[in-house]
């Protein structure tokens, strides 16, 4: 699918073959794609793969959860896998279905105004093809999953449509987010046992995180967002950025804990938590400078902020 130029372009100029997105994070892997390659790169974030760990480590945290009290069996480790493989075009997916929706918005961000859609690498018509595609190859994952998890997961494509409009319509945008983006410890809850309440509490308390690190993200676009009126809690807590984050950190915490209560974990599962916490506590302090570049790395860091949960389960799975 051979990118299509603007008709804003500079005469001569090929978008696909411009520079990387102003927030490529891997904008050398980027440049040494073919030429063809890049938007579509570009367009799933394949070069933010942060993103990516962000919605595997939901589901792995599940499957060690919902293993806690018969064990990590060989079977979770296929599970694991299949979700990591999953999550790759569908987060793809989601960002492909944001950039569509936003792409008149990310025209008046500085940060957003290069993506492939609003600098015309891509036409509207290629990104949906692009879109079919990841979800093509999500169907295939699907496929595999058992009954339940197969329902669960398709329960979540009307929160993935409807994600785009909330910072339209609501200052919790990063809220709704956190709903959609930890549905997989549900889906992986059903594919090896049943959803319990220590399942729905994990649920609940992930989608706190997320609403923690998401407004650490978001407050990168803060000044721009408000003058192209998209709301977020970025904006609404203001200069309590860090603040209100660590107020998030702080209820994902109690619930996780609750969550290793329910499923029979009680000892691992609050010194999981409190080494969670110090993680939070350690982001707040750095959000004391609220630069962007602050800010970017301190969202990153959340990969590990999980890590340390999906150790702290599986550990409380194997013993």
């Amino acid at each position: 699918m051979p990118a299509m130029a603007s008709q804003t372009d500079p005469p001569g100029q090929d978008p696909a073959a411009g520079a990387a997105p102003a927030d490529s994070a891997l904008p050398q892997w980027l440049a040494n794609l073919p030429s063809w390659a890049r938007p579509y790169a570009a367009l799933s974030r394949l070069d933010r793969p942060v993103g990516i760990w962000l919605l595997a480590l939901p589901c792995w945290i599940g499957l060690a959860l919902t293993s806690i009290a018969d064990g990590l069996g060989p079977m979770a480790i296929v599970w694991a896998w299949l979700f990591f493989v999953g999550a790759i075009p569908m987060r793809g997916a989601g960002c492909t279905w944001n950039d569509i929706r936003d792409r008149d918005l990310d025209a008046q961000v500085a940060r957003t105004a290069d993506r492939p859609l609003p600098s015309g690498q891509v036409t509207l018509t290629q990104a949906y093809i692009w879109l079919a595609v990841q979800l093509a190859i999500g169907f295939f994952v699907w496929l595999f999953l058992p009954l339940d998890g197969k329902i669960i997961a398709l329960l979540a494509l009307p929160l993935v449509l409807a994600y785009p409009y909330m910072k339209r319509v609501t200052w919790w945008p990063q809220a709704f987010l956190g709903i959609v983006f930890n549905w997989g410890v549900v889906v992986a809850a059903a594919a090896i046992d049943q959803v319990g309440l220590d399942t729905l509490l994990m649920w609940a308390g992930l989608a706190c995180w997320t609403v923690a690190y998401d407004t650490i993200y978001a407050s990168q676009d803060a000044e721009d967002d408000a003058l192209v009126g998209v709301r977020s809690t970025a904006r609404l807590f203001a200069e309590r950025t860090a603040l209100g984050a660590f107020a998030f950190h702080l209820a994902a915490g109690g619930l996780i804990a609750l969550a290793a209560i329910a499923a029979g974990a009680p000892q691992i599962g609050a010194l999981t938590v409190l080494v969670f916490l110090a993680h939070g506590a350690w982001q707040a302090i750095r959000l004391r400078d609220l630069r962007p570049q602050t800010a970017l790395a301190v969202f990153k860091s959340n990969v590990w902020a999980g890590a340390i949960l999906l150790a702290g389960f599986t550990l409380a799975s194997l013993v």
